[in-house]
């Protein structure tokens, strides 16, 4: 018998918008992440008594998920406190690190059951949180880098540059991707976990897709990361990020329940698809936002696979450029990326994203009968990581 690692089931919370009026606002992190748990188990029906470790991803491990948010959530929801919990953090990147770790254990016979996911709540504790205007990067790292490591927003103006990818393009993505996303509306119902706010009111469409979107109106947007001083450093932007092209800050939580082959053909449990291969790179931390690119060189390598053999392609949407630029480099089918519409229209709730993406990218795969599926996403610092499953 083979020491596969398998995905036995994934699933998200709707996203809500990451502002104190958005519909998940009001619902502690914690909590938010307990529904999702709850719901994993008993649908799988496994003992949560039997799982090994709780892997999941956070950016902002600050305020209310300063304190390992899914250890936390996996007592909230009253299971077993004999089962730990971890925290990661490869900024928009952890809840597919997680993923990563807990596939990774069960290749190395550590695991044979273990939940990944990721939890952020951003109208509750707001990007940026746990820095507090401190100085993240240090005299030495700073002088390495001149002009300077920038914010994710210049850099994406950095890598639309480099790629010559227009103000009109960016837009036209963007209008794609609220397109794709309102399409799939009653698509993702498989996928999603409806969720019960304090209020009483059940939440179980995604808030962040606007069907009224279009290139017209975005093109109205104004520029948000243009300052004189970054201009002067980097002359070649030509200022073309905006709030439309941009991903939307979100509320979400999602979790994907993995197991060994032996543990799932013991449990006489279905599993869906297989974690084939995985990678993790760093680039240019300046640039950021490139390192999809090698990322996607360094696991088709690894694999042993062509780019023309993924059936789906999920890229982060963190800005239009960053899909943009991918597909100028790879010349891919672009009809493979992001059909269900990326974190331009579903928002980008850092660090769940990750599982996010695989959650939707598993479902698709099922929908449409395909088999294998390549996940990327960029991260700050300048790394990126890159999966592949195949679904069974």
């Amino acid at each position: 018998m083979s020491n596969d690692a398998l995905i036995v089931d994934a699933m998200r919370t709707p996203t809500g918008r990451g502002r104190p009026s958005g519909v998940l606002a009001g619902v502690h992190p914690v909590d938010l992440l307990a529904q999702a748990l709850t719901a994993l188990i008993d649908r799988s029906g496994i003992d949560p008594g039997t799982v090994d470790d709780v892997i999941m991803g956070c950016v902002s491990q600050a305020g209310e998920q300063s304190m390992t948010p899914g250890r936390l959530a996996w007592l909230a929801a009253g299971y077993p406190q004999h089962v730990p919990a971890t925290t990661i953090d490869r900024k928009c990147g952890s809840s597919q690190q997680a993923l990563h770790f807990a596939a990774q254990g069960i290749l190395a016979g550590a695991y044979d059951i273990v939940i990944a996911g990721g939890i952020e709540s951003m109208s509750r504790v707001p990007m940026g949180s746990a820095r507090m205007g401190a100085d993240i990067y240090g005299p030495t790292v700073t002088s390495r880098y001149a002009p300077g490591i920038v914010s994710q927003g210049v850099a994406a103006e950095l890598v639309a540059a480099k790629y010559s990818i227009s103000r009109e393009a960016q837009d036209e993505y963007s209008a794609r991707s609220h397109r794709l996303a309102t399409a799939a509306a009653g698509v993702f119902d498989r996928e999603i976990i409806p969720v019960r706010t304090p209020g009483g009111i059940t939440i179980s469409r995604d808030e962040t897709p606007r069907p009224d979107t279009t290139v017209e109106r975005l093109a109205g947007l104004a520029p948000v990361f243009q300052t004189p001083e970054i201009s002067s450093r980097f002359p070649q932007i030509n200022w073309s990020v905006t709030a439309g092209n941009s991903s939307q800050l979100a509320d979400s939580a999602t979790v994907v329940l993995l197991m060994s082959e032996r543990k799932a053909r013991e449990l006489g449990l279905a599993p869906r698809a297989r974690v084939h291969a995985m990678a993790a790179v760093g680039d240019d931390p300046i640039l950021m936002l490139n390192a999809p690119i090698p990322a996607t060189e360094k696991i088709l390598a690894r694999s042993r696979m062509r780019l023309e053999e993924m059936d789906h392609i999920e890229i982060n949407e963190a800005f239009a450029p960053v899909p943009l630029a991918w597909q100028s480099h790879f010349n891919a089918d672009f009809e493979k990326v992001n059909p269900r519409g990326g974190a331009i229209a579903l928002g980008h709730p850092l660090g769940a994203s990750g599982t996010r993406l695989m959650t939707t990218m598993l479902h698709a795969l099922e929908d449409n009968q395909q088999r294998y599926g390549l996940q990327l996403m960029c991260e700050a610092g300048g790394m990126a990581n890159a999966t592949i499953i195949e679904r069974l």
